[in-house]
């Protein structure tokens, strides 16, 4: 490469591609492979007595890319950085530019850009700038934070705890502490019995249309219902009664649509709609947004940058949104004026984008021949939902009707019917958010045209038994729910949050929802216990806006780390003299009602170190394990063509070419993903 060559680094091979056609020759477009160092894997690799000192080394499969990277410096005339806009991506940057030693003299620019199209490329390179070390030092700050309670609280786990794979985290172990909890509230739930009272009603018309109306008021009180017999009770009151309208009010409501996707948000919607956890909405998000190529000559990003708490949209998205609405819809779709959405999250980044089509005119039916299955149905949720949020509000008539009850007189029991009729679908039209069971909002039905005096007949009461519910199990969707309302994690880690305490097998998707192990229970004992600070909820949130706090330049990585070890080391060192050993049982194999082929006896369900497999109920005799085959990912192998699979060591699942040996590419990013 020439000197009058720029060098650009990025993460990942995909986005190179991507990015160069984009930049022409005057550029060289290399990926660092993600990170080119890091905390060694087998020692702490912090010194505590000298100001939390990080030892960063370089990992033997990486040395490769940071030879070619050093080479690559040598011979290039300026150098920029272009990974992604977040902590992690400026510390990718810092630590690439530590390994590259690039000569005395050699410009060195930070550039980021939140969608990979010509327009923000070109535009990231005319502003290019430095890079924001505050942003490096809080992404510092949280790898040792991690690091101090990961290989400082995990070493007591496996002398205390039987059983394998266990570690600790600062932010995992909130999560693991929200679900345990609430499989114990629900554990203890009392079901508490309650009635309600319904009137099936018609008016005195032809062809009448049946209605029901709720007991709603017993003279100036709400009705309270404890059993059957308070029921019959005022059903036998009501014998004879005769019924009629007192009033009818109808009010026009409007409906607005969802702010587009942010990280959370996003994941929630694929785990409710497409049965996507968040490590696969991750991974298939980081696809489109590094680019596929749709036959446009050339690998596009299909989306903005997917880690952000931001609902803001820049001016032209939204334009081009309303031309594109007015055009297949409309008019009457448009609101008046673009709508503006204030994110909830306290410290989300204003600056950066809520996530969305780069393109709102390459629409879903357009991309679908060059994506896979599991690729489009994200790009058409994302799509819809960014549309949506840029349509005018759905508008409906709601209607509630009250009716009075007499004989010889008025007696105390009012009814209540309520009615909704939609005048206009708006943004219903494109999208329809679902709640966390999957379902769309219960839709009131429309009542007949009721006046005020009018006389009704009854046509049946209808009493009906109901019971308190406990609060549902987490979902993993509504996992990432409670911990972005409680501050706990950010847009980069809520995947590998649920990711870890799954493959600790601290917790077990059963259907949708999370169940804690008996190991993740009693893990979490001994953690509260001991550390009743370190995994509160409150002090976890207010770790992450103290991080936040480095990240602005408020605060030092000096000083947060002071802090926490002066909490720290105490109850560290109580744990370490103090904490009891616990034996936690392991469930007894499952038959799964099948032969093994090598011996006849049974064949069982187990869970392994590595997760849950199927094998020979007679081992050790026997050691037949049925062998699954390699899940496809849909992708194929950059270096052969292959197709890409999902496999498993001992390290756990990873990405790599079905034709191995021949062929031994591994996709680390997806990897790390799983």
């Amino acid at each position: 490469m020439s000197k009058d060559k720029s060098l650009v680094i990025v993460e990942s091979p995909t986005k190179a591609r991507t990015i160069q056609p984009l930049l022409g020759s005057e550029y060289r477009v290399l990926a660092s492979m993600g990170h080119v160092r890091d905390l060694p894997r087998k020692d702490l690799g912090v010194d505590i007595e000298h100001d939390f000192a990080p030892h960063y080394v370089t990992a033997p499969k990486k040395r490769d890319a940071i030879k070619r990277l050093r080479q690559a410096a040598r011979e290039a005339g300026a150098i920029y950085l272009a990974t992604d806009p977040d902590r992690e991506g400026e510390a990718i940057a810092w630590h690439v530019l530590q390994v590259m030693r690039p000569a005395a003299g050699t410009p060195v620019h930070r550039v980021t850009f939140h969608q990979i199209t010509p327009a923000a490329v070109r535009a990231a390179f005319q502003e290019k700038g430095a890079l924001n070390m505050a942003l490096v030092e809080a992404q510092q700050a949280r790898r040792i934070l991690d690091r101090l309670v990961g290989y400082k609280v995990s070493p007591l786990l496996w002398k205390r705890v039987s059983g394998k794979g266990l570690s600790a985290g600062r932010v995992q172990t909130a999560a693991l502490r929200l679900v345990v909890e609430r499989e114990r509230e629900i554990a203890a739930f009392v079901p508490v019995e309650y009635w309600s009272l319904h009137a099936r009603l018609q008016q005195r018309v032809t062809d009448p249309l049946p209605f029901l109306a709720e007991l709603w008021r017993i003279g100036k009180e709400k009705p309270d219902l404890k059993n059957r017999g308070d029921a019959e009770a005022i059903i036998q009151a009501l014998e004879g009664a005769d019924y009629s309208v007192e009033k009818v009010e109808t009010k026009r409501q409007e409906r607005r649509p969802h702010p587009p996707f942010t990280t959370s948000t996003m994941q929630q919607a694929a785990s409710r709609r497409l049965n996507s956890s968040p490590a696969q909405t991750m991974r298939l998000a980081q696809q489109l947004y590094e680019g596929v190529d749709v036959g446009e000559g050339s690998p596009v990003g299909l989306i903005t940058y997917m880690r952000t708490d931001s609902t803001h949209i820049a001016p032209e998205a939204q334009a081009a949104a309303r031309e594109l609405i007015a055009r297949i819809w409309g008019e009457d779709y448009l609101p008046p004026r673009p709508p503006q959405y204030k994110t909830k999250v306290k410290s989300a980044q204003e600056a950066h984008e809520a996530i969305r089509p780069t393109d709102v005119n390459r629409t879903p039916r357009a991309v679908r021949p060059y994506l896979d299955e599991k690729q489009a149905a994200l790009y058409e949720l994302i799509w819809r939902r960014f549309v949506a949020s840029q349509m005018a509000p759905a508008v409906y008539d709601v209607t509630t009707a009250l009716i009075v009850t007499a004989r010889d007189g008025r007696l105390p029991y009012l009814f209540r019917a309520r009615g909704r009729v939609c005048l206009f679908d708006g943004f219903l039209k494109v999208y329809e958010e679902t709640d966390d069971e999957g379902k769309k909002g219960e839709e009131e039905g429309e009542l007949p045209p009721l006046k005020a005096g009018e006389p009704l007949d009854l046509l049946e009461l209808i009493p009906k038994q109901h019971w308190t519910k406990p609060p549902p199990r987490y979902t993993e969707a509504s996992l990432i729910k409670a911990l972005e309302k409680r501050g706990i994690g950010r847009p980069s880690t809520y995947a590998g949050i649920v990711r870890t305490i799954k493959k600790r097998h601290y917790v077990e998707r059963q259907k949708r929802y999370l169940v804690p192990t008996d190991l993740g229970c009693a893990v979490l004992d001994l953690l509260v216990a001991f550390f009743p600070d370190l995994f509160d909820y409150g002090f976890t949130a207010r770790m992450e806006d103290e991080l936040d706090d480095i990240a602005n330049g408020k605060r030092t990585r000096l000083a947060v780390l002071n802090a926490f070890w002066a909490a720290f080391e105490p109850q560290l060192q109580r744990a370490q003299a103090e904490m009891p050993r616990v034996e936690v049982q392991r469930e007894p194999p499952q038959p799964t009602g099948e032969k093994c082929p090598q011996c006849g006896g049974d064949l069982v369900r187990r869970q392994g170190r590595y997760g849950p497999f199927v094998g020979c109920a007679n081992f050790p005799k026997c050691r037949y394990v049925q062998r699954q085959a390699p899940q496809k990912t849909g992708r194929q192998c950059p270096q052969c063509g292959g197709d890409l699979v999902i496999k498993r060591s001992k390290r756990g699942p990873f990405v790599g070419c079905s034709n191995y040996p021949a062929c031994k590419y591994v996709d680390r990013e997806a990897s790390r993903e799983l």
